[in-house]
């Protein structure tokens, strides 16, 4: 029978995992995917520090730009009524920071959902591998169990009634050693029992990380739409102190969608090194956590006809005393029955422990067989290198989109702030030079506006 299918390594994971990796000393690591090794740690540690290099550059140029903003304006001409240049190209910046955001806000909420996707699938397949190999465990105990108690009922039974006869004890007592060579050979069967590592606790662990990873999303996604809300407000009411608010915010989600770049990209690198070929690395840290042979696990995690089942010679004996033991209880049953009548009773017993036992021998063949546990190891794979490693590129997208918007957001600002109109009702009457550009156009001295309260002619 061939291998059910497997994981293949997407085409994200081969670009990713051609990328050039270096150390602190810029010295060249490979790309084997082997996180115990420092070099490998500090290949990762210098991907995410980019994103600090970047978070730097950034808050350099938006102080470098407010700095020759606020310090650098030439001197306005006394008694010019001309508005300040620069309104529609305000106006459009922000405009592109804003569908910048909001393109960002979209592709985040996408991304943040595929990679739980992809989490929950690893979860499952782990879950599902839990059942399965619990459900061996608990077959091999309870058939164990059932034929341990049939040897020293019902054989013993058996063995006083026909004691008279001594060819009928011998067959009784090849019936018994058959019995517990049976019990024996499934004992080895239950190969998880008493390992250490669990894949329900491995399940949990992620579902617990996952959780609380996928909360400190929806709460960045939802601050950085507060931004855009606020930008908006600002904008249409001019109000200075939503701007203030909305600079602070700006700032505080500039620094987390750097720092969230961050660890997506060293997330990312470090993942597509892993599924680039990750049977190596799971059975050798599977082997340590579990103790169990290689050829237990090799059997599992490639499931090819280049690896044996390890537990052949098992079933093959089982099967051979299963047929031993039915044939020496039909022969009782058509030598004994007849002369005593009161081995019936046991035999019929006898045979149907042996039947149970045959089912759940089957069952276990079944559970046994690599195609269940492949197929969960490759959902597993799956789900962790084609839809998680999917949906972190598309939270490094919108990770890269919202601080480009930010700080074109935080470079608009206070051109934005310089067109506003003062607030206070006097200023609109005073003849200063800032309030006049914002009289409309025509507008007659004498008009009413002039007679606003607490506005009084000057003098000429």
């Amino acid at each position: 029978m061939g291998a059910p299918p497997g994981y293949r390594p997407s085409a994200w994971v081969h670009l990713l995992h051609q990328l050039p990796r270096a150390d602190f000393q810029l010295r060249p690591v490979p790309s084997s995917f082997a996180p115990q090794e420092q070099e490998y740690q500090q290949a990762l540690l210098l991907v995410a520090a980019l994103a600090g290099l970047g978070l730097g550059l950034s808050l350099i140029f938006i102080a470098v730009y407010l700095i020759r903003f606020c310090c650098c304006r030439p001197p306005e001409p006394p008694g010019s009524k001309t508005p300040s240049p620069g309104g529609g190209c305000v106006t459009w910046s922000c405009i592109v920071a804003l569908l910048a955001g909001c393109i960002g806000i979209g592709i985040g909420f996408y991304g943040n959902s595929e990679t739980s996707d992809g989490v929950s699938q690893l979860s499952s397949a782990l879950l599902h591998a839990n059942h399965t190999l619990s459900a061996i465990d608990h077959l091999v105990l309870e058939t164990v169990e059932r034929l341990g108690e049939a040897v020293r009922t019902e054989l013993t039974t058996l063995e006083e009634v026909l004691e008279p006869r001594t060819e009928l004890v011998a067959a009784a007592r090849g019936a018994r050693r058959q019995a517990e060579a049976v019990a024996q050979q499934l004992q080895g069967l239950a190969f998880w029992q008493g390992v250490p590592l669990s894949p329900l606790q491995v399940a949990e662990d992620v579902s617990f990380v996952e959780e609380y990873r996928w909360l400190a999303y929806v709460l960045l996604l939802l601050l950085e739409l507060l931004v855009c809300l606020f930008t908006l407000l600002g904008l249409a009411k001019q109000s200075k102190w939503l701007v203030i608010v909305m600079t602070v915010m700006s700032l505080l989600v500039l620094v987390l969608s750097w720092g969230s770049m961050g660890l997506e990209a060293a997330t990312a690198v470090g993942l597509s090194d892993f599924c680039s070929n990750p049977d190596p690395y799971v059975l050798n840290l599977t082997q340590e956590e579990t103790g169990l042979s290689s050829d237990i696990l090799s059997y599992y995690f490639l499931c090819n006809q280049a690896v044996s089942n390890p537990f052949q010679q098992r079933l093959t004996l089982s099967q051979r005393a299963l047929a031993n033991i039915h044939s020496q209880l039909l022969g009782l049953e058509r030598e004994a029955v007849p002369q005593f009548p009161s081995a019936q009773k046991p035999l019929l017993s006898l045979e149907e422990t042996v039947n149970v036992t045959e089912g759940n021998f089957h069952q276990l063949v079944a559970l046994l067989h690599c195609r269940g546990l492949h197929k969960d190891y490759g959902a597993a794979l799956r789900g962790l290198c084609e839809d998680a490693l999917e949906g972190l590129l598309f939270l490094l997208l919108f990770s890269l989109l919202s601080a480009g918007a930010l700080a074109t957001a935080l470079c608009s600002l206070p051109r934005a702030w310089a067109l506003f109109p003062p607030r206070n009702p006097s200023a609109l009457c005073s003849g200063s030079r800032l309030s006049e550009p914002l009289l409309p156009a025509g507008l007659d001295p004498g008009s009413p506006l002039r007679s606003f309260p607490g506005c009084r002619r000057r003098p000429h």
